[in-house]
């Protein structure tokens, strides 16, 4: 049973595949929440290059070491999953300019689905304010080092994906 006031939030996303950006602002918002339910979404405007238990399974790996954390599966809209879990925060990453304008844009339509959905940004840290699931995916897909920006059991399974279907 859950503490209901325990401040839980939510990190939505696709995370196809996880890196060391999105595990960092996993690691800040554990130490900022009670509880951080990281929410494996699936996009149907993307094509994902992993299947949603795939990268369930990449996240729950990484992140074994952090108690406060849970990774679940979420399909539909977002504050609909937060109303389920009893979720008052969604916890969101920002790199650059460009991410706050799309992140931006969201938070306001959570808002308007939602007036209880807050949106909570952390900035990237320094070394991970380059890192993209798609640039890592080109990286790879050229055959380039990616231990350096994906958690250890993404690699090889990142590698092989992308070395069938090159």
């Amino acid at each position: 049973m859950t503490n209901k006031n325990a401040k839980i939030a939510v990190y939505p996303g696709t995370f196809d595949p996880v890196t060391l950006g999105h595990m960092d602002v996993i690691s800040r918002g554990a130490d900022l929440f009670d509880k951080v339910i990281v929410a494996v979404a699936i996009n149907i405007s993307k094509s994902s290059l992993f299947s949603a238990q795939e990268r369930v399974g990449f996240i729950k790996d990484a992140a074994k070491d952090l108690h406060n954390v849970e990774i679940i599966q979420m399909d539909g809209l977002l504050v609909d999953f937060m109303n389920e879990i009893g979720a008052c925060t969604i916890l969101r990453g920002l790199r650059a300019i460009s991410d706050f304008e799309v992140e931006f844009q969201m938070a306001a339509m959570n808002r308007k689905l939602d007036a209880k959905a807050e949106t909570v940004f952390l900035m990237a840290s320094e070394s991970t304010t380059f890192i993209s699931s798609r640039l890592v995916k080109e990286v790879a897909g050229m055959g380039g080092k990616i231990d350096r920006f994906v958690p250890t059991s993404v690699i090889d399974p990142l590698n092989e994906r992308m070395s069938t279907d090159s």
